[in-house]
C-alpha cells in the first residue's frame, strides 16, 4: 500500500510516498530555516505563506520520484496536529483537496506518534510494545507504546521542551538559530564539567521534566559573568549544558523503562539528532542490555515519510476522516481526532 503524506506543522514543507509504513519511495523537504533565522526563530505568519507558496511543488516532486501519481496512490496521510495553527492548515486542507479530488482514504496523523514511526522506516525488527522518548522544539514525553496505534503518556515537560531550552540558551550566549544545532557543534570543543548547572526535578513525579530553571541558569551566568566584564568560554558553556540536559533526559527515561520493565527503547524528534543525547544514552541503555533504537539524522526533523509510515497503521487501525477535518494546535499524543475513529 504506498501512502502520499504531507506534513506542514511548523517551517519545513515536506511531502512523501510510503509503502506499507516501511519503505521510503520518496522524500521531499523545503526548509525555511535560513529565512527564520533572520529573526530568531519561526515567525508562524512567514511559515504559513511559504507553505503555500511551496506546497505545490513539494508534493508533485515527491509523487514524481515515486513514480506516482494521485490517481495511482493508495491514501493520503497528513500531519494534522499539534503544531502551528496557520501551518498545519496549508497542509490539512490541501490534503483534504487531494483526497477528495482523487476519491481516496484521508489519514489524519499525530506529529509526535509521525516522529515515533521515523524509526520504523529503518529498523525493520522494530515493533510495539517499546517505551518512547521524544525530543523537541515544543514537545518532551516520555510514552509507552503500546500498539501502533494505542499510546500512554508516563511524563512530559512542565515547562520549556529540551529543544525550546537549547533554542533560548543558545540566544543568550549568542549563538544562531537553530540554537540546539549550533550548541551541538561547539560541544566537542568544550568541557562538560566547567560549569555547574542545576538537575531541576518536579516535586511529586518521578518522569516528568523541567527545563525552565536550567536555561534560567545559563542566563543568569551569562549575565553575572557580563556584569563583571568576564567572558564565558563558549564551548565550555555548551558543553555543560547539552550534558546536564542529557542528564535529565536519560536518567527519567531509564528509570522509567526500568519501573514498567520495558528492554526496548526509541528515540524521536528533533533533539535526538543531538550527539551528546545519542551518546548518554547509548552508554546507558548498554549498561542496563536495553535496545536502544534512534532515527539516522535526516530522520529525526520533520519529515513527511514518518506521516507516511504512521499514517499506514492508522489507516490499517481503521482511522479515516471525510472533509470536515479540521486542524488542531493543542492535541495529545493518546488523544484522537474528533469524528476519526476506527471503522
Amino acid at each position: 500500500m504506498d501512502i502520499l503524506a504531507i506534513e506542514s506543522s511548523c517551517d519545513e514543507t515536506a511531502a512523501a510516498v510510503v509503502r506499507d509504513g516501511r519503505e521510503t519511495l520518496s522524500s521531499v523537504i523545503h526548509t525555511q530555516v535560513e529565512e527564520h533565522g533572520r529573526y530568531g526563530g519561526v515567525v508562524p505568519e512567514i511559515a504559513s505563506r511559504r507553505h503555500i507558496e511551496q506546497i505545490t511543488a513539494v508534493v508533485d516532486r515527491a509523487l514524481e520520484e515515486a513514480g506516482h501519481t494521485l490517481r495511482s496512490v493508495d491514501a493520503v496521510a497528513v500531519t494534522a496536529a499539534p503544531g502551528l495553527i496557520g501551518a498545519l492548515l496549508v497542509g490539512v486542507n490541501y490534503a483534504k483537496g487531494l483526497a477528495l479530488a482523487a476519491d481516496k482514504p484521508l489519514i489524519p496523523v499525530h506529529h509526535l506518534r509521525g516522529h515515533l514511526a521515523a524509526n520504523y522506516l529503518c529498523y525493520p525488527e522494530l515493533e510495539p510494545p517499546f517505551l518512547g522518548l521524544i525530543v523537541s522544539g515544543g514537545h518532551s514525553h516520555i510514552v509507552e507504546v503500546l500498539g501502533y496505534t494505542e499510546y500512554r503518556i508516563l511524563g512530559r515537560t512542565r515547562d520549556d521542551a529540551a529543544g525550546e531550552a537549547f533554542d533560548k540558551a543558545a540566544r543568550a550566549m549568542g549563538l544562531p538559530y537553530p540554537g540546539g544545532v549550533s550548541i551541538d557543534r561547539l560541544t566537542p570543543q568544550g568541557n562538560p564539567e566547567a560549569f555547574s548547572l542545576p538537575i531541576p526535578h518536579v516535586s511529586g513525579s518521578d518522569y516528568d521534566f523541567s527545563f525552565s530553571g536550567l536555561k534560567t541558569a545559563v542566563v543568569n551566568l551569562l549575565h553575572n559573568a557580563a556584569q563583571k566584564g568576564e567572558t564565558i568560554p563558549a564551548a565550555d558553556l555548551a558543553a555543560s549544558f547539552a550534558y546536564r540536559v542529557a542528564d535529565i533526559l536519560v536518567e527519567n527515561t531509564l528509570r522509567a523503562a526500568e519501573r514498567f520493565h520495558y528492554r526496548t527503547l526509541v528515540l524521536a524528534g528533533g533533539v535526538s539528532a543531538n550527539s551528546t543525547l545519542r551518546r548518554r544514552m547509548a552508554e546507558a541503555c548498554a549498561q542496563r542490555g536495553i535496545a536502544l533504537y534512534a532515527p539516522p539524522l535526516p530522520l529525526c526533523g520533520d519529515n513527511a515519510a514518518m506521516i507516511g509510515a504512521q499514517g499506514y497503521y492508522q489507516l490499517l487501525a481503521g482511522y479515516q476522516a471525510d472533509r470536515a477535518l479540521n486542524a488542531a494546535a493543542n492535541m495529545e499524543i493518546d488523544r484522537e481526532f474528533v469524528n476519526v475513529l476506527p471503522s
